[in-house]
């Protein structure tokens, strides 16, 4: 699956062809060579990008490390920390960006090849485009691994930005010739109106390529989480007005998309966003250095802190949870470097260690949770963690009450209105989300994926496209 640019619709499209095919009977498997994206989720082994992890379960099978087996989280404009099978790789990480691509070749080609013995179909993701005749020497996730699977090729743009047949036929263009042959197909994705208003578009880039257009995807609200986490819309639910605070280094932003179904919910980007705010939610971050210093130059700390004040229910997590504690220390420089102090609205510091913690979690709530969390008291939820921090109840926050544990097993903070906890993907489970906003999700992910698979079938010639693989 190539795509002419970054979000024309290659994570949603592949996610879908993994549903269609496994609802057809083939073993089917994702795959993509290498991710960018701030966005993981913990599958066996360790991270995956959150994208692998909703194809796998589209497919059928458990999460695995082996469908993303380079993963970049960025840090900066021009730093990303390499993960390579799930862990962090600090020589990687520290070496020049080209150089990287010869070492990682031969384990992606390992990988795939030990996917494709054990699959029928294996969907290959690309990367933004393949056609980025700047990076060829690089490209891992697009030319060097279709030529080396023998791979076909679906190209997608997304025609609401317009300009799609220019999109299609510019990136055909700029191929090398035996890529060009793997083309099987153009998707147009994200289409509003008419398909009939398209023609005669599709007849002419065929006249021109020789690739027919295999599908019209209309622009549809599917459900599920956005790979970037970054633009979920407003919220259409009838929950209480959630605000989830978007600094620049936000991360996993991805895990609250159940909120924008059930719930009121925005971004807070700033002051006066969280001024009727019902609940706010502190999402993790990859640099909470680079954090705190925005939550202080916007006035949305400020804010933060007033609403705090008021009694506002505010939930942490991860490195959220470490930006509203007094202090982050870290030593070894693993993320932030050095001391920070944080907004002290929880009486907690945080003290970074050289490993990454990753791992799954199953987790129950005690069962006295005081007001207003009380509704989450008892229930076993599951979910995933990923920190290099150890938070640690500190100094009592002024005014802020005493802190508390929020799990059976003694971890997380409960502190005046702020939950705060290390573990991702609590509002997976749609209990949860009805006690945060009064309202469960009206769609489940098995409902998601079916649907998506639905779309695939209803809107691509899957007939055209599993001939591509015959």
């Amino acid at each position: 699956m190539w795509g002419t640019s970054s979000w024309a619709g290659k994570s949603l499209l592949s996610t879908a062809l993994c549903a269609s095919l496994r609802r057809r009977g083939a073993r089917v498997v994702p795959f993509k060579a290498q991710n960018m994206s701030n966005n993981a989720r913990v599958a066996e082994g360790g991270e995956i990008g959150a994208a692998q992890y909703f194809q796998a379960l589209a497919a059928g099978v458990e999460p695995a490390v082996e469908h993303n087996p380079v993963l970049l989280k960025p840090e900066a404009a021009t730093r990303s920390q390499v993960v390579v099978l799930g862990r962090v790789d600090r020589a990687l990480t520290e070496m020049p960006w080209r150089e990287r691509s010869p070492q990682l070749w031969d384990i992606v080609r390992r990988t795939y090849d030990g996917l494709a013995r054990c699959a029928d179909i294996v969907v290959i993701e690309g990367a933004g485009s393949p056609a980025e005749v700047n990076l060829a020497d690089v490209d891992l996730a697009n030319l060097r691994i279709a030529r080396h699977a023998g791979a076909r090729a679906l190209l997608v743009c997304d025609i609401d930005r317009g300009g799609a047949f220019a999109h299609l036929f510019g990136t055909w263009s700029l191929l090398e010739a035996e890529d060009r042959r793997r083309v099987g197909g153009f998707v147009l994705n994200r289409f509003r109106g008419d398909p009939a208003l398209l023609a005669p578009g599709p007849a002419i880039l065929e006249k021109l390529t020789g690739t027919p257009t295999l599908g019209v995807v209309p622009m549809t609200d599917h459900g599920l989480p956005d790979e970037d986490g970054a633009d979920p819309g407003p919220g259409t639910g009838t929950g209480r007005r959630t605000r989830i605070v978007r600094g620049p280094a936000a991360s996993n932003l991805d895990e609250w998309w159940a909120l924008r179904d059930s719930s009121d919910c925005r971004w807070a980007t700033a002051p006066a966003d969280l001024a009727d705010a019902q609940l706010i939610v502190m999402p993790g971050s990859k640099l909470p250095a680079a954090d705190l210093a925005w939550l202080r130059a916007t006035g949305v700390g400020t804010a933060l802190a007033a609403a705090h004040s008021r009694g506002v229910p505010i939930l942490a997590v991860c490195g959220g949870a470490q930006l509203l504690g007094e202090e982050i220390d870290d030593p070894h420089g693993a993320e932030t470097g050095g001391r920070h102090a944080g907004l002290g609205l929880l009486g907690a510091v945080t003290t970074y260690g050289v490993t990454k913690q990753v791992h799954r979690a199953r987790v129950r709530f005690r069962a006295d949770l005081p007001a207003p969390w009380a509704g989450l008291s008892g229930l076993q939820v599951d979910g995933y963690e990923v920190h290099y921090g150890s938070t640690v109840p500190g100094r009592r926050a002024e005014g802020s009450g005493a802190v508390g544990p929020v799990f059976t097993d003694g971890s997380g903070m409960v502190c005046g209105p702020v939950l705060a906890v290390y573990v991702h993907g609590l509002c997976e489970d749609p209990r949860v989300v009805r006690a945060l906003v009064g309202a469960e999700p009206p769609r489940s992910i098995t409902s998601i994926l079916d649907g998506l698979a639905d779309l695939a079938d209803s809107y691509l010639d899957m007939e055209a496209v599993t001939a591509l693989v015959s």
